[in-house]
């Protein structure tokens, strides 16, 4: 006795397998915002009115590029798995669905390295 429909039967459909690592994959990135939220916005917020050598400085601080890259990874990889979500979710054709799939990752990745080298460039640039 199988507890699959007959559709499913049919079709062959069944568990993907791999929903469990996508599900702990958002929660951690989440739970790994907080910190890194907190600390950014406390760090925007004492960093108002200051110049660009004063930004460079504060962003030269043991701690301040490493958390800044953190915080942007976090960011972008959480976006992306939430935005996956979404368009599996609410996407019904197939083409579309792959699409904007690969257009999602595409655009994290591309985000997330160019905001990394902006970081890079004003730290260590001239």
């Amino acid at each position: 006795m199988s507890l699959r429909s007959d559709l499913g039967r049919v079709r062959g459909l069944g568990s993907a397998k791999d929903g469990t690592a996508h599900w702990w994959a958002q929660r951690v990135t989440a739970v790994a915002l907080i910190p890194l939220s907190i600390w950014f916005i406390y760090s925007a917020v004492t960093l108002v009115g200051i110049d660009r050598a004063g930004f460079k400085e504060w962003l030269n601080a043991p701690g301040s590029i490493l958390l800044m890259s953190l915080f942007v990874i976090a960011l972008f990889h959480h976006m992306q798995l939430g935005l996956q979500v979404v368009v599996e979710d609410y996407v019904h054709t197939e083409r579309n669905k792959i699409v904007l799939l690969v257009l999602n990752k595409l655009t994290a990745v591309f985000l997330a390295v160019s905001s990394i080298i902006a970081l890079i460039k004003v730290a260590f640039g001239g």
